[in-house]
C-alpha cells in the first residue's frame, strides 16, 4: 500500500505520537523529521509552512497535515529540522503554533522548532524546594541593566550568599513589544525572546539550582493577552461565555470541548517543571479561573506539576484576591492542594502601620498590634468578616491552616508601582520603622518574600510598564489611570498629571536595578543577611507550628510574639512601630522569663552596624523599656545565683 496523499496530491503524514513530550506542538520525531500536532476543530484543512529563514516569505515549504478524530491535525514531516522556523495555515491565515516553544521574532512571528533535549543538566542530585523557603520576586527584564537570562546568572552567587534559596520569576510566556511585566503573554509555552535563547533559560535554572536556589514561575491560567493572540483562529472554543473576567476573556476548562483546553493548560503546568527543571509555579489572580468540573482545574494543575517530579519536592502558591482557603487545603479534604497563598491582608496592615495612610484597598486596616498577632497566628485576618471597602463579606476560614500556607510580604511587583510615584516602602517611611517591620516579615511565622532590590533599599523606583500598539496603549494608559484613581489622593488633577505613561521606554529603563545600591546602602544590606541567616538557623523561628507561639499586644503600637521551645529554649520577638514603650508593670505572662533563666538581648533591629541607635537593656530592674521604633529577639539565659 502506497503513502497516502492528500487533496494537493502530497503525502498526507500518519500521526505518531511515541516519544512526544507534550500532547501537541512541533517535536523533532525519533526516525527523521518533525511531528507537528494541533488542535484545531474550526478548521477543515490545516498545513504547516516552513523554511530555514525566519521570514516564512523567503523560500518555504508547506505540508498538509492529516486530520484526526477530536478536531487534532497532525504528521512527520521528513523535510523539517529543529532551527527551522514555522507557521500553521489555516483557512484565515498563517499563524504561529500555540504550542510553540520559542518565537524568536515575538508573538506575531514565525515560530521555531527546538529540541527540547539539547541542553546538558548538572542538577541531578538536585531535590527541589528548602525546607525553610525565602523567596525572592524577580523580574529578568529590570532585575539587571542588561535584562537577559545571563546577566541574571552571573548574580545568582550573590544572592545565595544573602540567604535567598527560591526565586519567583514573573511571567516570561512571550508578549508583544519591546518591554512588559509579562502578565499579557500570548505564548504559554515559548519564553520571551526579550531575555534570551530558551537554553540560556536553562542555564539560569541549572546554575541556580548548583547555588541551592530553587526557581518557581509566575504563569498567567486566566486570561490570554489582547496583542498577538492567534488562539481563537484554532478554536472558538478556548474562550468561555459563561464567566465575567476582570482581565479579558475567561478561559474555557468546563464548557463544550474544554478537554484539550484543559489539556493545553496541564501541559503547560508540565512542561515548565519537565523541560526547564523549574521547582514549581506562582497562579497568578487564581479568582478569575472559572471551573465547575468535578475536579477543578487549580487542582488538576498542582497534581500535574506532582507527577512531572516525583522526585523532586514542589511548590505551588497562588494569589487571591478573594482569599479562599479552599486553594491549599488538600484534595482529601475538598481542596487544590497547593503549598501556599499570598497574604494582601498581612501587606495592608504593614504599609498602614508605616505610612499611616488607609485610602482605597487599605480602608479596612489599622496596621495595629492585633492585626499582626492575628496574622501570625492565623495567616488571613479577614476570613469571612464584612469589609467595607468592598461592601461585602471578605475571606473564608483558614484557622486550621498552617502559618507556611501565607506567603507574606511588605513589597511586590503590584503594590509598589500602585502609587503615584512607584516608590518603594523604604522611601515612604523611617529607616527605624523599616528594620522592625523587616524583622516581623523575615522572623514571623509565615513564608516571607521579598521583592527584587528590597533587600538593599533600591534606589530605582518599580512602575507598571508596557509596551503595547499604539491603539492598545491608549487604552491601557486610560484605564491604568482609572484603577489608581481608586486612591483619592492619586485622583487629585496634581498627582494625576505625574503619573509615568506606562508606554515610554523609559518608565521601564528607569525600574532596573543598580547594584551600586548594594554598597551605598550597606547597613539594610546587612540587615536582611543577618535576618534570612538567623532564620533559617533557628529552628524555632524557621518552622513555627501553630500551637508552639502566641502573641500579646503590649501597647498601642507594641506587640509580642513567643515561640516555645523544648525545655524552656523559647524565643521573644517584641516589635514596637511606636515611641519609647516603658512597662511598669508588666503584667502579661508572655513577657515572664523562662524558669530560673532570665531573658538575653540576641538580636536588635537598632544595631549601630544596621544604622541603628543602640540598643538600651530591655528587660532590667527598671522593668522592660522597648526603644521606639525597634525590633528585639531574645532568648533565656540562666540566672545568676544569689
Amino acid at each position: 500500500m502506497g503513502t497516502p496523499l492528500n487533496s494537493n496530491g502530497q503525502p498526507a503524514f500518519k500521526t505518531s505520537l511515541p516519544g512526544r513530550r507534550l500532547p501537541v506542538g512541533a517535536e523533532p520525531h525519533p526516525d527523521g523529521g518533525v511531528h507537528f500536532r494541533v488542535w484545531a476543530p474550526a478548521a477543515k484543512r490545516l498545513f504547516v509552512r516552513f523554511a530555514q529563514a525566519r521570514d516564512l516569505a523567503k523560500s518555504f515549504s508547506e505540508i498538509e497535515l492529516l486530520a484526526e478524530s477530536g478536531g487534532y491535525f497532525s504528521g512527520v514531516v521528513k523535510e523539517a529540522k529543529v532551527g527551522d522556523h514555522y507557521k500553521f495555515v489555516l483557512e484565515s491565515g498563517a499563524f504561529p503554533d500555540p504550542v510553540s516553544r520559542f518565537q524568536p521574532d515575538g508573538p506575531h512571528g514565525a515560530s521555531r522548532i527546538v529540541e527540547p533535549s539539547s541542553y546538558s543538566w548538572t542538577d541531578k542530585e538536585w531535590r527541589g524546594i528548602p525546607e525553610v523557603p525565602i523567596i525572592y520576586e524577580l523580574h529578568i527584564g529590570t532585575f539587571t541593566q542588561e535584562g537577559t537570562w545571563a546577566a541574571a546568572t552571573k548574580q545568582l552567587a550573590e544572592l545565595a550568599d544573602l540567604g535567598i534559596n527560591v526565586i519567583e520569576l514573573l511571567p516570561v510566556a512571550d508578549f508583544p513589544g519591546n518591554h512588559g511585566w509579562g502578565y499579557d503573554g500570548v505564548n504559554l509555552f515559548a519564553p520571551t525572546r526579550l531575555y534570551g535563547e530558551p537554553d540560556e533559560f536553562r542555564a539560569f535554572v541549572d546554575c541556580a539550582h548548583s547555588h541551592g536556589i530553587a526557581v518557581i514561575l509566575d504563569v498567567v491560567y486566566n486570561h490570554f493577552g489582547p496583542d498577538g493572540n492567534y488562539i481563537k483562529q484554532f478554536s472558538p472554543h478556548y474562550i468561555s461565555e459563561r464567566y465575567k473576567n476582570e482581565w479579558g476573556e475567561a478561559i474555557n476548562f468546563d464548557d463544550e470541548q474544554s478537554g484539550p483546553v484543559r489539556e493545553f493548560f496541564l501541559s503547560n503546568a508540565g512542561y515548565w517543571i519537565d523541560e526547564y527543571h523549574l521547582d514549581g509555579l506562582r497562579l497568578d489572580a487564581t479568582q478569575q479561573i472559572f471551573d465547575e468540573s468535578k475536579e477543578h482545574i487549580i487542582a488538576a494543575i498542582t497534581r500535574r506539576v506532582r507527577e512531572t517530579a516525583p522526585l523532586r519536592k514542589t511548590y505551588l502558591v497562588a494569589e487571591n484576591e478573594s482569599q479562599n482557603t479552599e486553594l491549599v487545603r488538600s484534595v482529601s479534604q475538598g481542596g487544590y492542594g497547593m503549598d501556599s497563598v499570598w497574604n494582601d491582608d498581612f501587606h495592608h496592615s504593614a504599609i498602614v502601620a508605616l505610612t499611616g495612610r488607609n485610602e482605597a484597598y487599605y480602608t479596612d486596616y489599622e496596621g495595629g498590634p492585633q492585626e499582626f498577632i492575628s496574622a501570625a497566628k492565623w495567616g488571613f485576618i479577614y476570613q469571612g468578616q464584612r469589609y467595607r471597602w468592598q461592601k461585602k463579606r471578605r475571606g473564608t476560614p483558614g484557622l486550621d491552616l498552617k502559618a507556611s500556607n501565607f506567603v507574606t510580604f511588605i513589597q511586590n511587583h503590584d503594590q509598589i508601582a500602585n502609587s503615584l510615584w512607584g516608590r518603594r516602602i523604604h522611601a515612604l517611611t523611617s529607616p527605624s520603622q523599616l528594620r522592625a517591620m523587616t524583622a516581623l516579615l523575615l522572623l514571623g511565622p509565615g513564608t516571607p518574600m521579598l521583592f527584587q532590590g528590597q533587600e538593599f533599599a533600591a534606589s530605582t523606583p518599580f512602575y507598571y510598564f508596557a509596551d503595547h500598539n499604539p491603539e492598545l496603549a491608549l487604552l491601557v494608559a486610560k484605564g491604568r489611570k482609572e484603577f489608581l484613581k481608586q486612591f483619592p489622593s492619586i485622583a487629585q488633577p496634581a498627582s494625576t498629571i505625574v503619573l509615568q505613561n506606562p508606554e515610554r521606554r523609559e518608565t521601564f529603563l528607569s525600574s532596573k536595578l543598580r547594584f551600586e545600591d548594594r554598597i551605598r546602602f550597606k547597613e539594610i544590606y546587612l540587615l536582611h543577611r543577618d535576618l534570612i541567616h538567623l532564620r533559617k538557623s533557628d529552628p524555632l523561628l524557621s518552622n513555627a507550628q501553630r500551637g508552639n507561639f502566641d502573641g500579646a499586644v503590649l501597647g498601642k503600637s507594641a506587640f509580642l510574639l513567643r515561640f516555645f521551645g523544648t525545655e524552656g529554649d523559647d524565643r521573644l520577638l517584641i516589635i514596637n512601630l511606636g515611641k519609647d514603650l516603658h512597662l511598669d508593670p508588666a503584667p502579661d505572662p508572655l513577657l515572664a522569663p523562662v524558669a530560673n533563666c532570665e531573658w538575653k538581648l540576641i538580636w536588635s533591629s537598632e544595631d549601630p552596624r544596621y544604622g541603628g541607635n543602640g540598643t538600651p537593656p530591655v528587660d532590667s530592674e527598671e522593668n522592660w523599656k522597648i526603644p521606639a521604633f525597634s525590633a528585639v529577639l531574645l532568648s533565656p539565659m540562666k540566672a545568676p545565683k544569689i
